[in-house]
């Protein structure tokens, strides 16, 4: 029974979230919604900021579980690309919202190992150490979170494969010029 209680609670969240900016979802208009009391809400999620995390999770969860684990980084881009793409008004209105700061700082979060593992993967039999593999690794999440801004911004109306294509060619160029010059700089 909790568990369908959740699942009601993040659709009705996410159904919101197609209407309206983040912030001006509250937890009294969710619960009426949903057709729960506030106590349940809060049995589940500590605040509305908390609800946000489980439902990012989830959504992320679903796509990335829709990839196959050979396909690579690339195609679990593109299925993140093609579901912004799908949604856009869900899109927008998480990042138009006032308290997109928790929202960046969940990206900043989820997307470090990502891109960890994309570097010490490419990377792979370079004597680099943690740090400098973690370094690179920042420049191409940073990289990544202003290219998906600028995705949105243009109303995310790119070509997905294509743009995958030419990010993955430059992010490899880049990796790997920056991982000789500091394998060389360590020596």
């Amino acid at each position: 029974m909790a568990l369908l209680t959740q699942k009601a609670i993040l659709l009705t969240f996410e159904e919101m979230l197609e209407e309206m900016p983040f912030d001006k979802i509250t937890v009294s208009a969710l619960v009426r919604r949903c057709g729960v009391s506030s106590n349940t809400f809060y049995y589940h999620y500590q605040d509305i900021y908390d609800l946000l995390g489980v439902w990012l999770n989830t959504r992320f969860s679903m796509l990335t579980k829709s990839v196959c684990e050979s396909m690579g980084w690339k195609e679990e881009v593109r299925v993140f690309l093609k579901y912004c793409q799908s949604h856009p008004k869900l899109v927008t209105n998480l990042l138009s919202s006032a308290s997109r700061s928790h929202l960046e700082h969940y990206i900043f979060t989820e997307t470090d190992g990502f891109f960890f593992d994309y570097v010490l993967e490419r990377t792979a039999g370079m004597p680099l150490s943690e740090e400098t593999i973690r370094y690179i690794a920042q420049f191409c999440r940073y990289s990544f979170i202003g290219f998906f801004l600028k995705f949105t911004w243009e109303k995310m109306l790119a070509d997905v494969d294509e743009s995958v294509d030419r990010l993955e060619k430059v992010f490899n160029a880049f990796i790997d010029s920056a991982a000789a010059q500091m394998e060389r700089d360590q020596l």
